[in-house]
């Protein structure tokens, strides 16, 4: 879990907390710090008490956006921190159009996965 710098928490337009999170997808907060372990999703310390937080992108419908974890897995394969797996998907992308994350949740995950293979070339 890492904690994150000022230029990257701008990108994330919001942020849920770890209960919050455990919420919107039915579980246990202990069930979504194992998802955070395992790198289905990103949580980062951030704000006054350094609370571990997971962009509000990250889920959707009760569950993890569709194509996420698929999406996180190829970063970090190649060899992406989970800072800069959370600066790429948050980035706007002109030719995608919007932000890799936006496109996950709005069901574009092939395209965002295509473009997360090509960054090992």
């Amino acid at each position: 879990m890492t904690e994150i710098d000022a230029k990257i928490d701008a990108l994330v337009p919001a942020w849920l907390t770890l209960p919050d999170v455990a919420e919107r997808l039915g579980v246990e907060v202990t069930r979504v710090r194992q998802l955070v372990k395992e790198g289905q999703l990103i949580a980062v310390r951030r704000g006054e008490n350094r609370v571990l937080q997971v962009p509000e992108e990250f889920i959707g419908d009760g569950k993890v956006v569709k194509g996420l974890v698929g999406t996180l897995t190829l970063l970090k394969d190649d060899g992406f921190s989970d800072e800069e797996m959370l600066e790429w998907l948050f980035t706007p992308d002109p030719s995608l159009p919007g932000t890799p994350a936006r496109a996950l949740s709005e069901n574009r995950g092939t395209e965002v996965k295509r473009r997360a293979q090509a960054l090992a070339v």
